[in-house]
């Protein structure tokens, strides 16, 4: 397995020239954000990655978690592990100083997730939860469970879990049956979670559990549903962990990947209740718990970039070493290494020039909810929450469908010895194939965008977005620079496909909503390709600009090269899609259910 390297160079690109990291650092709270402040923590984040985290990768997954009589004890050197991601404060990088983060940009905390998903995703869920735990509580906890709660959880002192799925009730939350008896200033919660991410773990001293439960007079359907957070140790009077709380871990699932990450059944009150306490309002649980889904599904997103980068740098340096075959091309005869046969090369682009498109997608939608809690104007702020609502299921989506697809075809350009566990190609594949599951399967990120965002405000933050996209085409259409025109007219016809298939949607989604959804996955995975497009247009565009200033020429005119790629490779499949789109569910929900 090669070793990990994290990809500054194109990360300091996106960041300073499609996330515009200079202009974030005139909203309040950011002033102190200078590049010299980012190098050194994305410098700092990339050797986290590479010289603790990665190591820890194969060994973790060989290993994996163990459940034992005292609970969960994590794989060798994860305890330690988490010791220096936590003394270095890597948790609370984009958290609220009022509770010990950091508060710097989401943008930068963007890049370090994706070096440590990259560096060991296994691990990296564990800090993934914790945030989306605290963000929960800081914006919907009372200021009581906030003061006892936050500061351990920002520092990750303790770490933070998200229990909502039970064994009758998965993506249907209305079916949640745990329940909460309330008793004085708390709750008593009895019933059963599963799929619970790092449930249950020796790598700190408590675990904070938020869960999804309903009190005994609630209404039926998701209506009914209530917010707790359930601490694995109740707490003493000066805040320090103290009586075990009645929760605990009773198995672990046995996965294709992710082993080292241990997914486990939770159970609430098997003996006299499990201690809880109301986060928010009762019967509004759904809407608190969206908070942290939100936030999760965001990270998930940039896990598919991350595990895509790490498939891909394995099957590069997998390339430049094994030495197979006599391309056509070569004068000498002799055998050369595989990055010189012209598919090997294909492959590897393929992977290149996408990954390249889901960073500039992560990261500028990470800036944008930097703007959307930060601007100072009212309706800018709007503006990029609109864009950030419109975007979130795309991002994890589209990013996580491709990280498997490009995990995939990291295994391919290994050949035989890809499908060999020792290579660790294997790996890098059964970890991302989670990821387009939890959190909420594709189809439901698709019906999400479809059903809910676009329905919203009828198709006004597609439409805004599609006009920008149309300046950016224009603007490498017009360019004195030849090498972009054809890259503007290639994006310039996607643009318009994904405007037609809008139309169709929200036309098709007035009046017949299992048609469109019978094609919303084929929507979500077009705009997808659409927002890669359009980052990769703009990066042709900054790279031009600073390749004909004669800044780095190298990477400037590999970028344009890869954009190039992007767009007649990978932008077609676009218009494929736009095809499969406008066709709607072309009998899926005609055919009687016994015929399947």
């Amino acid at each position: 397995m090669s070793t990990y390297i994290a990809p500054l160079r194109d990360m300091r690109f996106v960041m300073t020239e499609l996330a515009d990291l200079g202009a974030l650092s005139s909203l309040p709270g950011l002033e102190e954000v200078t590049p010299e402040l980012a190098d050194a923590v994305l410098e700092e984040a990339a050797r986290l990655a590479a010289e603790v985290l990665a190591p820890l990768n194969k060994t973790g997954d060989e290993q994996g978690a163990r459940l034992t009589p005292d609970g969960v004890v994590a794989a060798d050197g994860f305890a330690q592990a988490y010791r220096q991601f936590s003394a270095g404060g890597w948790g609370g990088l984009s958290g609220d100083p009022a509770f010990g983060g950091q508060g710097l940009p989401e943008l930068l905390n963007a890049a370090a997730v994706e070096m440590w998903n990259s560096a060991n995703m296994a691990f990296a869920l564990c800090p993934v939860l914790t945030a989306g735990a605290t963000e929960a509580l800081r914006q919907h906890g009372s200021e009581e469970l906030r003061q006892r709660y936050l500061q351990n959880l920002v520092s990750g002192a303790w770490t933070g879990t998200m229990n909502l799925t039970e064994p009758q009730a998965g993506s249907d939350l209305a079916a949640v049956r745990t329940k909460a008896v309330p008793e004085g200033d708390h709750y008593r919660l009895y019933g059963q979670k599963i799929f619970i991410t790092w449930g249950d773990h020796d790598m700190t001293d408590n675990v904070i559990h938020l869960v999804l439960a309903r009190t005994p007079d609630a209404p039926e359907g998701v209506r009914g549903i209530s917010l707790f957070l359930v601490p694995k140790f109740l707490l003493n009077a000066d805040g320090s962990p103290g009586q075990r709380n009645d929760v605990h871990c009773v198995s672990l699932e046995h996965k294709l990947g992710i082993h080292a990450s241990p997914t486990c059944v939770m159970s609430f009150g098997d003996r006299d209740g499990a201690i809880g306490y109301l986060v928010g309002h009762e019967n509004k649980g759904l809407a608190h718990m969206f908070t942290m889904m939100n936030e999760a599904r965001q990270k998930v997103g940039v896990q598919g970039l991350a595990i895509a980068e790490r498939a891909y740098q394995q099957a590069r340096e997998y390339a430049k070493e094994r030495v197979q075959g006599r391309p056509a091309a070569s004068r000498s005869g002799q055998a050369v290494a595989i990055i010189h046969h012209p598919d090997v090369r294909r492959m590897l682009l393929t992977m290149k020039s996408q990954i390249e498109a889901m960073r500039a997608f992560a990261y500028v939608i990470a800036a944008d909810m930097d703007r959307t809690h930060r601007h100072p104007d009212d309706s800018e702020r709007a503006r990029r929450q609109a864009r950030v609502d419109l975007l979130i299921p795309v991002l994890k989506g589209w990013c996580t469908e491709l990280g498997v697809e490009i995990a995939s075809l990291g295994v391919q350009v290994h050949g035989g010895m890809g499908y060999i566990e020792e290579t660790g190609a294997c790996q890098f594949l059964r970890d991302a194939r989670i990821a387009t599951i939890y959190e909420g399967t594709t189809g439901i990120q698709a019906a999400d965008l479809v059903g809910r965002k676009l329905a919203s405000d009828g198709g006004a933050a597609m439409a805004a977005l599609i006009v920008e996209m149309r300046s950016v085409a224009l603007e490498l259409e017009r360019s004195a620079d030849t090498r972009l025109a054809p890259l503007g007219i290639a994006f310039a016809v996607s643009v318009q496909a994904l405007e037609d298939a809008t139309r169709w949607m929200l036309r098709t989604a007035a009046t017949g909503i299992d048609e469109a959804l019978a094609s919303s996955v084929d929507y979500l995975m077009m705009t997808g390709y659409v927002c890669g497009g359009w980052q990769m247009a703009r990066a042709a565009l900054a790279a031009s600009k600073k390749d004909a200033a004669g800044d780095d020429q190298d990477f400037q005119r590999t970028k344009l090269a890869t954009a190039r790629f992007y767009a007649e490779k990978i932008l077609p499949k676009a218009h494929a899609l736009r095809e499969t789109v406008l066709r709607g569910a072309s009998g899926a929900i005609d055919i009687p259910i016994e015929q399947f």
